[in-house]
């Protein structure tokens, strides 16, 4: 029997059409088993049309409150002139002095589960873009609508010891995981996979050295392993300065030697929806 059940979840489908393709295409090659959508971004229409023709990708709410505007009235999570999100930094001070209202985050996290709902699409699971939902009022309302709704909620804590990394991963990795930690005071509890493991690997630079190493070592139970697979396209360099790095994950994750990995006795892929 596997001793692992391993997600591999692909954040950022419909953030551009070239992402969403080279999500799709990792799917294809068996490396990908999973995907968070983001909501009306420019790869929205795109992403739309693509996203039940691939019935063995689960895919999950890339909740989002940094790209776009909202699409519920929510003034703590945007600009009093121009209605549109929050950049991270005014958002993040926003949340540590407590002027975000969970009610707002609560209804935009139920507005968008129900635009990818409207496309046919049944949702497997809830992430966010930049891990927004481990900030204070962010984390107890998402995590709210996940119970609410029986969801399961990435849980953003990465093991230091499974993937020692660098200074700045492992100083990233410690400011996520203490932001979720104390956020959780009075958030329901929600289901998530035993490990997650995927900060530690971004940035481009030797990221097939780093999936490899991480795939021969996983642990026993449950894994979400995260990634950002894609090509770039003007859409994504006008939003994220994440494109590149897209590219050399998706090479990496099509090489013959991460998909045989993958395809071992002890691994047994899945997507949320099978937790």
């Amino acid at each position: 029997m596997a001793r692992t059940r391993l997600i591999v979840n692909a954040d950022d489908f419909g953030i551009s059409p070239a992402v969403t393709d080279g999500i799709l295409e990792a799917h294809s090659a068996g490396t990908v088993t999973s995907t968070s959508m983001m909501v009306h971004c420019p790869g929205w229409a795109h992403a739309s049309g693509l996203a039940r023709t691939a019935p063995t990708l689960g895919i999950g709410l890339h909740f989002n409150i940094l790209s776009g505007a909202p699409l519920v009235p929510a003034a703590s999570l945007s600009g009093t002139h121009t209605g549109r999100f929050l950049p991270l930094t005014a958002l993040v001070a926003r949340a540590l002095t407590g002027r975000l209202d969970g009610a707002e985050v609560e209804a935009e996290c139920e507005a968008q589960l129900q635009a990818i709902e409207r496309i046919g699409v049944r949702v497997t699971h809830i992430d966010s873009h930049r891990h927004t939902h481990a900030l204070p009022a962010v984390r107890a309302a998402v995590a709210r609508v996940a119970s609410r709704r029986g969801l399961p909620l990435r849980r953003p804590v990465e093991s230091h010891r499974l993937v020692p990394g660098g200074l700045r991963s492992h100083a990233h990795r410690a400011i996520v995981a203490w932001s979720w930690r104390a956020a959780s005071f009075g958030a329901p509890r929600t289901r998530a996979p035993d490990h997650f493991i995927g900060i530690s690997m971004q940035g481009g630079h030797g990221f097939h050295a780093l999936i490899s190493r991480v795939l021969s070592r996983l642990p026993s139970g449950s894994v979400e392993l995260m990634v950002h697979p894609g090509h770039a396209d003007a859409a994504l360099s006008g939003m994220d300065g994440y494109t590149w790095q897209r590219e050399r994950e998706l090479a990496a994750l099509l090489s013959a030697g991460v998909r045989s990995r993958m395809s071992a006795d002890d691994v047994a892929l899945a997507h949320f929806g099978q937790l």
